[in-house]
């Protein structure tokens, strides 16, 4: 090859050199940008590459240019790295930043909040009210589904722990429970060790059941530990416990929010009135603070209470005392014959 030729190519490599330069440095100047527009809710569906996100976020009018974001992820090896999900994008987002975001899959996190106090059934409707979640459950037993959770033996009343959970688009209902559940052990667990001295409860499953009771006859947390003495001292002296909130689980769908002396005289296994002991499962799923209670109760001889009408209750420790409580808050004060619930 002779001299000119070798200039030629010379020339032509330099200047192709000099093009991709050129084209690197406005690919580095571009990712610099800002998008064009935010949105509320981008989605990157599974098995989808840069190329494809590009023409998504063209077509929603994101950006302006596909072959940037492309082209910043080729050089930054990340063409398959984007992970599938929903996206908020933020308006003054540059392109860097936001295939940043797509590869370390910062997605949309939603939430679902199960209350202290509530039941399995209350659980599993908010469960099924779920959008962008995969429901797994449907009609499924209650069995069935601690089968599932590898608790087959368990009742599932009690046994998820009342938290607000997040999850992304395409989790499943039985994976939120199962969060629910392994947290409800671990709080219990930890509960447990760090428990009072000399208590009648003899294990974990008692301690939680008690906490049920507790969280559905507690209006103000500051009675918790009271109201945990007097079942203490009931569960003590063989005394039944006497509470309405089991009285009214047992009734399941046939209570309708009037709870008669006809219901508590009615046996079954969750009638407090009628049975001594504790309920055979938990009623509700109680808190942190119930469980606490239910390990810590106060140092009371206190056997009845009553509600003062303002959300707190009067403390008695002996009956006469009850029923004097009962004429001022539950009578108007008035002298008349009445039946305490609250017997022996």
């Amino acid at each position: 090859m002779n001299t000119t030729g070798r200039l030629w190519i010379s020339a032509l490599v330099l200047a192709t050199l000099l093009a991709a330069a050129a084209v690197t440095a406005y690919v580095f100047w571009a990712g610099d940008q800002p998008v064009r527009r935010g949105l509320d809710v981008f989605l990157i569906e599974p098995g989808s590459g840069v190329s494809q996100v590009a023409r998504d976020l063209r077509s929603a009018g994101v950006i302006d240019e596909r072959w940037t974001i492309t082209a910043w992820a080729y050089l930054q090896d990340q063409t398959r790295a984007v992970r599938a999900g929903e996206y908020r994008i933020d308006a003054g987002l540059t392109i860097k930043q936001l295939l940043d975001k797509f590869v370390r899959g910062e997605v949309i996190r939603h939430a679902v909040t199960f209350i202290e106090g509530w039941n399995f059934a209350q659980v599993r409707s908010a469960l099924a009210a779920l959008p962008r979640v995969r429901h797994t459950l449907g009609e499924l037993p209650a069995r069935e589904i601690m089968a599932q959770l590898g608790q087959e033996s368990e009742h599932p009343e009690g046994r998820f722990f009342p938290d607000t959970y997040t999850y992304i688009t395409g989790d499943a209902d039985l994976d939120i429970l199962s969060r629910a559940y392994q947290r409800m052990k671990q709080v219990l667990e930890e509960e447990w060790v760090d428990r009072a001295q000399g208590l009648i409860l003899t294990s974990p499953d008692e301690a939680l059941t008690l906490a049920s009771i507790i969280e559905k006859e507690t209006g103000l947390a500051s009675e918790r530990e009271l109201i945990s003495a007097v079942f203490h001292n009931r569960l003590k002296l063989a005394m039944r416990l006497q509470a309405d909130p089991t009285v009214i689980y047992g009734l399941g769908d046939g209570f309708d929010g009037n709870l008669t002396r006809k219901h508590l005289r009615t046996d079954h296994e969750y009638n407090t009135y009628t049975r001594r002991g504790l309920t055979p499962t938990p009623i509700a799923m109680p808190g942190r603070g119930a469980i606490r209670a239910a390990l810590h109760p106060a140092d009371s001889k206190a056997l009845y209470f009553v509600a003062r009408g303002d959300g707190s209750h009067e403390f008695s420790a002996t009956l006469e005392a009850h029923n004097r409580a009962v004429i001022r808050y539950q009578l108007g004060g008035e002298q008349r014959p009445f039946s305490s619930h609250k017997q022996r």
